[in-house]
């Protein structure tokens, strides 16, 4: 019960977040914001940084992730052999770009103009690579907490997945494809969808344990 207190804390404060986030966005408050973090960013403009964020620009992609799911998707069914798991896990990394794609749609904001890395077409608000980072590395350090047993085991799940999703959403804007509040409103987006799926996932086995119980 406290855990689903918590996902539902989650899911407002990120529902929240992201309306609040939309408003800042549309009212055009965040710019000085926005300018500020991009300058202090790409200001660490280094041939070797460019590599690395190139990199993770690229683990980030929806097209690197849909590759992922398949060695994932026979982990969880041959190895741990979790059926519901699996279907949590799709349900949250395929989704999610289609969410992005919607929330893209609606909004309509243009992407940064100046010192990009790399050239990329669509909209900016919210970034469809920090929603998928977001998405993909929560839910999958999730699954995987639930069946590690050790606390050092788990602390360490956590650590590598926001390390990804940082690192991800930090190569966006260091390229220049991305202001730091499409990435923050990304998060945002996906840690509500998120939320709710497991919250969704974590009421629907303790209902299975009070029927097996029941019987």
């Amino acid at each position: 019960m406290k855990f689903n207190l918590q996902l539902l804390i989650a899911f407002f404060g990120s529902l929240f977040g992201f309306i609040f986030m939309s408003y800042l966005v549309q009212a055009e408050h965040l710019l000085v914001f926005d300018q500020v973090v991009i300058d202090a960013v790409q200001g660490l403009e280094a041939e070797g940084l460019t590599a690395a964020m190139k990199f993770f620009t690229y683990i980030g992609s929806l097209k690197f992730i849909v590759i992922l799911t398949i060695p994932i998707f026979l982990f969880l069914f041959y190895v741990l052999r979790h059926r519901l798991e699996i279907l949590v896990f799709l349900s949250v990394v395929y989704i999610t770009p289609i969410l992005n794609r919607l929330l893209k749609l609606y909004f309509h904001r243009e992407r940064p103009d100046f010192h990009r890395l790399i050239e990329i077409g669509g909209y900016s608000f919210p970034s469809g690579h920090a929603m998928n980072a977001f998405s993909f590395y929560s839910i999958l350090a999730f699954l995987l907490w639930r069946n590690v047993p050790t606390w050092l085991g788990r602390v360490t799940i956590i650590i590598l997945s926001t390390f990804m999703i940082l690192a991800i959403g930090l190569s966006r804007v260091y390229l220049g494809v991305h202001y730091p509040s499409d990435i923050i409103g990304g998060f945002l987006a996906s840690g509500l969808w998120v939320a709710a799926v497991i919250w969704f996932f974590q009421r629907y086995k303790e209902k299975l344990e009070i029927t097996k119980r029941s019987h």
